[in-house]
């Protein structure tokens, strides 16, 4: 790669993170119609656990499926932690928790530390790729749908690798390709190009190709689940909550801020790309350090 191409590819990652941060400053508050815990992601359906009817219960059952998987961590980081909907989740279940979160969003850390006010909980605003902790700071490591902001990048792999102590776990909730962006036919380019400008994603990232990443940054014991078919009854959510949220803004007199439209585009986008299962997959990805 070329010294221009560095640069572009630089540059393209500093103005997504800083329209990230805009998004999320203006947009956030939208997401409590999609969940009054404000779990700003997809649910996890479990046969006889959750009602597909209650988006909450998935929601919820996302967090705790992650939790199982990290197992007996006490000191957390929750990278691109939101409004900390998944600390709260995780502290109010185990008394012996400790999570830092980290959001770009001045209005997440804010709005989210109040939330979190009498739990063993604290939001930091900073950049999830250069956190500033010291080398094996945490015992676990989470990401929810966060690192498809940065394109799934070595960059953000690295730095939650860096943190974690020895023998701890890093476990990634995301939606990613299954091939490469030049190999998505006509519809499947159309949804990802929606998907990624309505949600500001630089990208999502090759599921295989991330695999390999994992290994050369020197992950273990890296276990990849393909967990579409649990995810896909949150999905069908998602139509139900946009003219929902479209009905309450008329019926209040209230205009769709521009965020708010990009939210909702994105939101359909992702409903699109999730029925295109041999382009998109959700995965969650265990490894340990």
């Amino acid at each position: 790669m070329t010294t221009t191409s560095l640069n572009q590819d630089q540059l393209f990652h500093e103005e997504n993170t800083i329209e990230t941060t805009n998004f999320y400053n203006e947009a956030t508050e939208d997401y409590e119609f999609w969940s009054p815990d404000f779990n700003m992601h997809f649910g996890y359906y479990s046969p006889f656990h959750t009602n597909p009817f209650r988006r909450d219960s998935m929601l919820n059952e996302m967090n705790r499926q992650i939790f199982t998987r990290l197992g007996n961590a006490k000191t957390l980081c929750d990278l691109g932690c939101g409004m900390g909907g998944t600390m709260r989740y995780g502290l109010r279940n185990n008394n012996k928790l400790k999570i830092t979160g980290i959001t770009l969003s001045n209005f997440q850390a804010t709005e989210g530390n109040k939330l979190l006010k009498g739990y063993n909980g604290q939001i930091n605003i900073g950049d999830y790729n250069n956190t500033g902790f010291a080398n094996d700071s945490f015992d676990g490591v989470l990401a929810i749908e966060s690192f498809c902001h940065s394109g799934h990048s070595t960059a953000s792999f690295k730095e939650a690798y860096r943190i974690l102590k020895p023998g701890a776990k890093l476990v990634v909730a995301d939606a990613f390709l299954k091939k490469d962006f030049s190999e998505l036919c006509i519809g499947g380019s159309y949804c990802y190009k929606g998907l990624c400008d309505g949600w500001s994603l630089e990208k999502l990232g090759n599921i295989y190709a991330v695999k390999k990443m994992l290994t050369n940054i020197g992950f273990k014991n890296i276990n990849i689940e393909d967990v579409s078919f649990r995810v896909a009854p949150s999905v069908l959510h998602v139509p139900v909550a946009i003219t929902g949220f479209i009905m309450k803004k008329l019926f209040k007199g209230e205009s769709l801020k521009p965020h708010s439209f990009q939210n909702l585009k994105g939101s359909l986008f992702a409903l699109l790309s999730g029925v295109q299962m041999n382009n998109f997959g959700y995965y969650i990805i265990s490894c340990t350090k």
